[in-house]
């Protein structure tokens, strides 16, 4: 209770209200809530509660994610939860150094109360048959749509192996593809289920979208970043090299920018996450791996340079706003291309995003006809292409 009020955790959210008891009577449990709604603390919650009750100094509950920065977001939040208890916790993720991999070594083999793993980082330490899962309790799935996306489904069947038949099992989702089904159908018992709000961005989020040729975006994405006194802002782009040409093109313009990308050392992204945290750095620019790994209050604007290729992640990537009952603002960038993919996030979100005229200094800017898409490139200055441009995509 001193680490809730710590944390200013006053009320709980509808998934904590509904998963809590459940967890406490040791059901297993389907729980499939959009982001930001408080999941982490609605199965953080309860383990830490049952972990001091039994005063147990074995390893008690196992988290798999599929990020090492939902990893660290997890982990943070166990130690802000427990901090005036003695639960102990720790990430386990790949991208870190040797002193890093005998640290979790150390923590698997004596017993860490609870441990937070990426599958593959996990599957190293368990091939080498020091770790002993024989007491856990918990095994919790975070984010387990995007875990199977990402190809982890033979790695969790892995690790499930190892773990006691007799444990309680929690699936915690965004969604809940037939995938999903099949798996919670494999590794749960008579699960309860909770549906809260599947598929639709939180209540709090502004949307709004713009209709722009590509070589349109910079001059937009200026025009909306200069002069606007928004403490955070997270720019999402479709691959690592449109993140890196980002960054260098914002910088050069004076921005407060900085990217997180796969070819960076962890440290590297944790300190610009932390950075981004503490408010010194205004601008992030990233891939989807950041559209489920971070947790930060007050995200102001969330920034779609390209429409997302999934329609569930545009709903993790808008959900990186408006978290916890806050509100926020999330614009998507549409070329011509990808307008019948925007359509099909309209008809997944159950509603249309409204339009936003395009500032005139842009000049001519596309229909928004997903149906047809048809209309011919304007000639003129503004839409001149550079050598071999068609063959990037």
């Amino acid at each position: 209770m001193e680490g809730l009020q710590a944390m200013n955790f006053e009320k709980p959210t509808p998934i904590q209200q509904q998963a809590i008891p459940l967890i406490m009577a040791g059901k297993d449990l389907i729980a499939c809530a959009q982001t930001g709604t408080g999941k982490t603390a609605a199965f953080v919650l309860p383990v830490i509660n049952k972990i001091v009750a039994t005063h147990t100094d074995t390893v008690n509950t196992l988290v798999i994610v599929p990020t090492r920065e939902l990893a660290i977001q997890i982990d943070e939040a166990v130690q802000g939860f427990s901090y005036f208890t003695s639960v102990s916790a720790i990430a386990i993720y790949g991208g870190s150094d040797g002193i890093s991999f005998e640290q979790e070594k150390k923590a698997l083999v004596h017993g860490a109360n609870i441990i937070i793993a990426t599958p593959g980082r996990l599957i190293a330490h368990l091939n080498m048959g020091y770790v002993k899962f024989g007491n856990i309790k918990h095994l919790i799935l975070d984010e387990a749509d995007r875990m199977l996306d990402m190809g982890f489904s033979q790695d969790i069947n892995k690790i499930v192996s190892h773990l006691p038949v007799e444990r309680q099992t929690l699936l915690f989702s965004a969604t809940m593809p037939p995938k999903i089904r099949d798996l919670a159908k494999r590794i749960l018992k008579n699960p309860e289920q909770i549906n809260i709000a599947v598929s639709k961005p939180a209540e709090g989020v502004l949307q709004g979208a713009y209709v722009v040729y590509n070589e349109q975006k910079p001059e937009l994405l200026l025009s909306l970043l200069q002069g606007k006194n928004i403490a955070s802002i997270i720019i999402f782009a479709s691959t690592k090299d449109k993140v890196k040409q980002l960054e260098r093109e914002l910088l050069r313009k004076g921005v407060n920018v900085a990217a997180i990308h796969s070819d960076l050392e962890q440290e590297q992204r944790n300190e610009t996450l932390r950075r981004f945290k503490n408010k010194t750095l205004q601008v992030v620019v990233a891939t989807d791996v950041l559209s489920r790994g971070i947790d930060i209050d007050s995200i102001g604007l969330v920034i779609n340079y390209d429409v997302p290729g999934d329609a569930e992640d545009y709903i993790h990537r808008v959900g990186r706003t408006a978290r916890a009952e806050s509100t926020g603002v999330a614009l998507t960038f549409i070329n011509p291309e990808d307008q019948r993919k925007f359509e099909r996030i309209e008809q997944l979100i159950g509603s249309e995003v409204k339009k936003l005229p395009a500032p005139p200094s842009l000049g001519k800017t596309p229909d928004y006809n997903p149906k047809e898409n048809s209309e011919r490139r304007p000639k003129g200055k503004n839409f001149k292409r550079k050598p071999g441009a068609h063959k990037k995509r």
